[in-house]
């Protein structure tokens, strides 16, 4: 089974180290083993996040989306060969760091069969946002950030968020948290193991969030399935699933997070038809339109 990975990316001090503290300690009984980094010969990030968890692995002495790659690649198949496995990979990346280079390095093919890039999440330290707008650095960490948590709001006024918020919203970032609210955790990223049920009756829900799971036995029109998906991806969070397609032997793998939608194989294990998880925010993300939707695929495919 996959586990799911959340690189978070930010500029130096935007409060990467307290984001993953939070998450550590917070009430979700996983097992996770955070991967940590600081430029530098002497590795802080790493003694502060030890106090909140065993088994954290600080890199040193450099950036891990460039001279640490390898070490990356080599940490990441001794946490994945531990027992038991972790439920959840957490990694920091270097405040130096542009996230793509990780990226990159984490579509590694032996990796991706055995632990999956879920979501980048962005740190924007508000009071310093404004002196960095104009940043080559500090603009690539956000374009390569599917969700942006903003730190440090209390150290802001109402309308120098408000107007942070209208920023990034207009450079297309259509979720962004704060962090003086608890982290939704299980809106990060959907475990390989959720439970989804034959007949969905009705959506789930979760205080802030929402979501609906939806199974399909046979395979669905691609077309159909990406003309849906991109009516839907302006009101979802995440998407997640398994979809078989007409024409095509092997399943694939759908994932949806923020501006980013993929498709990519998934390793065979014989499995047919489809299952997805999507996930929104109450109010604006309307439960049973998107069912409905998906269900007008498994018409489609009842026709043909």
């Amino acid at each position: 089974m996959s586990v799911p990975v959340l690189l978070v990316t930010g500029f130096l001090g935007a409060g990467k180290t307290t984001f993953i503290n939070r998450v550590l300690e917070g009430d979700h009984g996983l097992r996770i083993a955070a991967i940590v980094n600081d430029f530098g010969s002497i590795n802080i990030d790493a003694a502060l996040l030890d106090r909140s968890a065993e088994g954290v692995i600080g890199l040193k002495n450099g950036c891990i989306c460039c001279s640490l790659q390898g070490d990356l690649m080599r940490t990441l198949k001794l946490v994945l060969a531990r027992a038991p496995k972790p439920e959840l990979i957490v990694i920091e990346a270097s405040g130096v760091a542009d996230p793509a280079g990780i990226v990159q390095s984490l579509m590694d093919p032996v990796i991706w069969a055995q632990a999956r890039l879920e979501t980048v999440i962005g740190i924007v330290d508000a009071p310093d946002a404004p002196r960095r707008k104009d940043d080559p650095l500090w603009q690539a960490q956000l374009r390569g950030s599917d969700i942006l948590f903003l730190s440090k709001t209390t150290d802001s006024t109402p309308e120098e968020v408000t107007a942070l918020r209208a920023a990034l919203s207009v450079q297309g970032k259509k979720h962004i948290f704060d962090m003086e609210t608890p982290i939704p955790l299980p809106a990060l990223f959907i475990e390989e193991g959720h439970k989804r049920g034959r007949v969905m009756a009705s959506p789930h829900s979760d205080s802030r969030f929402i979501h609906v799971e939806w199974e399909h036995d046979g395979p669905l029109d691609m077309h159909a399935f990406q003309e849906t998906m991109s009516r839907l991806a302006g009101v979802l969070l995440r998407g997640k699933g398994f979809v078989s397609f007409t024409g095509r032997a092997d399943r694939m793998l759908f994932q949806l997070v923020g501006n980013r939608a993929a498709l990519s194989p998934e390793p065979s294990n014989g499995e047919k038809g489809c299952k997805l998880v999507l996930i929104g925010e109450r109010g604006e993300f309307d439960p049973d339109a998107a069912l409905r939707a998906l269900n007008g695929l498994r018409a489609r495919d009842t026709k043909a």
